[in-house]
């Protein structure tokens, strides 16, 4: 399974109302220092079943997403989400 598919599908597995950090992703996927990669990876899917909103930066702020950090906000806030 390529860094991408084990990636996608550690996303997809991240309860709702949960985050996971890219490093935290990354660390996971069998890489950690891949973080940046994970962060590319998420910004190019554009899986609706890939809740990649899910993921935030290891000091706690929102970061990046494709379809705007306002929506990635709106999204969490939504789930109740812990931020971790």
């Amino acid at each position: 399974m390529s860094f991408k598919d084990k990636v996608l599908k550690i996303v997809k597995n991240i309860p709702e109302g949960q985050t996971l950090s890219y490093k935290k992703v990354a660390e996971l996927a069998g890489n950690k220092s891949a973080y940046r990669a994970v962060g590319n990876i998420l910004n190019k899917n554009n899986n609706p079943d890939i809740p990649c909103h899910r993921v935030i930066k290891s000091d706690g702020k929102i970061g990046g997403y494709n379809k705007g950090s306002q929506e990635k906000a709106k999204l969490l806030q939504k789930e109740k989400a812990i931020l971790v």
